[in-house]
């Protein structure tokens, strides 16, 4: 049966594999929308204490998660996510697999992406590993405490969610998953320029570490005096 929100959000079943702070900031800000989630991992009671934090429907073990609904989120480090899906593969089949992974390794005082540069992403990879399942890559871009923000807007506007599917039931999915959460969709193509979130990623964590501020490099054309649409 579908449930719907008083905003006519359809309201979802979401299994999330992982019990670190990412599963538990999205798995919170989904539990907040409605949705029913359940918390799985390797080791079941991390996986029982972050449900119980964050007032999950349910926990249990990785295969359990990933069969539980329609969105299977992957909140693993990005080194193990693709081999993740490949040993749940069967699992995954016909499921929305949102990937938020952000593969990053350090490289002297400076991060860098851990793949292999061009389209190479973790979103790809997981794809080779699951082929039967719909990925999205989506939710990497902000760090996780910006989640824990209940409808989270900033200079008086709905916060913008860039996401990359090829598969068209994914990408309806995931804007209906960002819309009840208060935020705004923002589609960027399919997963051939999934690379391009995970590099746009390390590059804003970076500048955060470094103590700037990212949002100060992309103002919007159309603040500029006499701005032309072109």
């Amino acid at each position: 049966m579908t449930f719907h929100d008083a905003s006519g959000s359809r309201t979802m079943r979401i299994g999330i594999l992982g019990t670190g702070a990412m599963a538990a900031a999205l798995g919170g800000a989904w539990v907040r929308a409605g949705h029913e989630v359940m918390v799985g991992g390797r080791d079941t009671a991390a996986a029982a204490s972050t449900a119980a934090r964050i007032e999950a429907a349910a926990h249990g073990g990785l295969a359990e998660a990933a069969r539980y609904g329609e969105a299977v989120l992957l909140a693993v480090p990005s080194d193990i996510a693709p081999q993740l899906a490949k040993e749940l593969a069967p699992d995954l089949a016909g499921r929305t697999v949102l990937d938020c992974t952000v593969p990053m390794t350090s490289s002297g005082d400076s991060l860098v992406l851990s793949t292999a540069g061009g389209t190479d992403s973790v979103a790809r990879r997981i794809v080779a590993a699951a082929p039967d399942a719909r990925v999205t890559k989506v939710f990497g871009i902000c760090h996780e405490s910006i989640w824990t923000l209940p409808q989270p807007a900033f200079e008086g506007a709905a916060l913008a969610v860039p996401f990359c599917a090829d598969a068209s039931p994914a990408a309806a999915l995931t804007r209906q998953l960002i819309t009840s959460m208060g935020c705004t969709p923002l589609p960027c193509g399919g997963l051939d320029r999934a690379a391009l979130l995970e590099a746009a990623a390390v590059l804003a964590i970076g500048v955060w570490w470094s103590g700037g501020e990212a949002r100060h490099a992309f103002p919007a054309p159309a603040l500029a005096p006499g701005a032309v649409d072109d």
